[in-house]
């Protein structure tokens, strides 16, 4: 007979559990059986001794089979989602969803809401008069065959296990260990049904990922979570040492996205949506090699395929499509107030998880359960790294419709770094791990 101390005390000896006694643990804890004590024990052994490939992949399974599964054997062809361990201005899933719809490989996808200073698609999404991110699973299933794209909120049930462990993590100091987050994230992704993967593995100031191999290792494990797995896995360690593009902020996302599908968009936001839609395309068996998607995908963009699918998305999913001609039709906000530069010389750096937790702040994101998202408010930004500034410019724009918002103020103070020496010119995209 099995016993949640015996567990505790093999992994405290940094011995290799089986996938029985895995399962034991998370299944026990789940159904409520293990109390938060021996859980707590637990995780702080996998914090300090790791896990081995197999254990993170029998994790992994275990998560996934705590709830309920996507069945998306209905659709035709192979499915590819995508996933991002998170950023801000991060919107990507909003120009990928159209780009490799249009390319014609299915795009079944479920995204989360924001999670602490990193906005989520869903929100993002509601800003959309109309925009619905409830399907049934027929209309769900029906809109990828005949448009090749949808796109819900998570279902409630799905990675209970997750779910119950992430907020104990959340309280015994757990949080940043590599085999607890991969299982995590992909327990999610494999439990919706998706046949590949492709990751956007961010890093920097404005991501968990603080370091680049602490990003390299996390992937890695990712990738080799999907091989165990039987899913087809590309990782893509995109850089998040500042803000993506210039818009921060749901409504603001949105309407940056309809730039970049029109071809307008800046180029950082522009190349890692071209490389993550270039490996979806790749992993969904519709083009032989990298170089040919990315040529068609980048083609879809000047001939204006991308938008009109963008446009599509939301008129099937019940959404104001007339945003995408006139994106002033998008929520506004009312108050606003201007950092300026207090020097000339150059962008260094800008903190930008900074700039998302004073989003957060103005109303873009939820601090609470209770709180309303304001889908006017937002930041952008006016100066990137790099940029010469002089005293008294711009550098970014604070949107909100709260009366009193010092506490943002307060908080985006400090957040751009100022130097007289031009800083080096970070990649895009550092790595891509198969």
């Amino acid at each position: 007979m099995m016993r949640a101390v015996d567990i505790i005390e093999k992994k405290k000896q940094n011995e290799v559990l089986n996938k029985d006694e895995i399962d034991f643990m998370v299944q026990g804890y789940t159904k409520d059986e293990i109390p938060d004590y021996q859980m707590s024990a637990f995780l702080m052994t996998i914090y300090f001794n790791g896990m081995n490939t197999d254990e993170i992949a029998n994790l992994t399974e275990s998560f996934v089979n705590s709830g309920d599964q996507v069945d998306l054997s209905g659709i035709e062809g192979i499915k590819v989602d995508k996933h991002s361990t998170g950023g801000v201005g991060d919107k990507i899933s909003l120009i990928v969803i159209p780009l490799v719809a249009e390319a014609g490989i299915p795009v079944a996808k479920m995204s989360g809401r924001g999670l602490g200073h990193t906005g989520g698609t869903i929100d993002k999404l509601e800003s959309i008069k109309g925009f619905k991110t409830e399907l049934t699973n027929k209309e769900f299933i029906d809109n990828v065959n005949k448009h090749k794209m949808a796109i819900v909120g998570q279902t409630s049930n799905l990675t209970p296990a997750d779910k119950k462990i992430y907020a104990l993590r959340d309280v015994t100091a757990t949080i940043d260990s590599i085999p607890l987050i991969a299982s995590s994230i992909m327990s999610k992704k494999i439990a919706s049904g998706a046949d590949a993967i492709v990751l956007d593995v961010k890093v920097g100031s404005g991501a968990f990922m603080k370091t680049l191999d602490d990003a390299k290792k996390l992937a890695e494990t990712m990738v080799n979570i999907g091989k165990s797995l039987n899913r087809d896995t590309i990782a893509v360690i995109t850089n998040m040492d500042q803000p993506l593009g210039h818009e921060v902020g749901n409504a603001n996302e949105v309407k940056e996205a309809i730039k970049v599908l029109s071809g307008k968009g800046s180029e950082d936001e522009t190349e890692i949506a071209l490389a993550i839609a270039g490996n979806m395309c790749v992993l969904g068996g519709t083009f032989k090699d990298y170089e040919s998607a990315y040529k068609y995908l980048k083609d879809s963009i000047h001939t204006g395929k991308a938008l009109d699918k963008f446009k599509e998305l939301i008129r099937i999913q019940g959404g104001d499509e007339r945003v995408v001609d006139n994106p002033e039709l998008l929520p506004s906000a009312k108050n606003s107030y201007n950092l300026l530069a207090s020097e000339d010389g150059y962008i260094e750096e800008i903190d930008a998880e900074a700039i998302g937790i004073t989003a957060m702040l103005l109303g873009a994101g939820r601090r609470t359960k209770e709180d309303k998202i304001d889908y006017g408010a937002g930041i952008t930004i006016n100066k990137k790294i790099g940029n010469l500034v002089k005293k008294g410019d711009i550098l970014c724009l604070l949107r909100t419709n709260l009366d009193e918002f010092n506490e943002a103020i307060d908080r985006i103070q400090g957040a751009f770094v100022i130097s007289d020496k031009k800083p080096e010119t970070k990649p895009y995209i550092y790595h891509i791990i198969k």
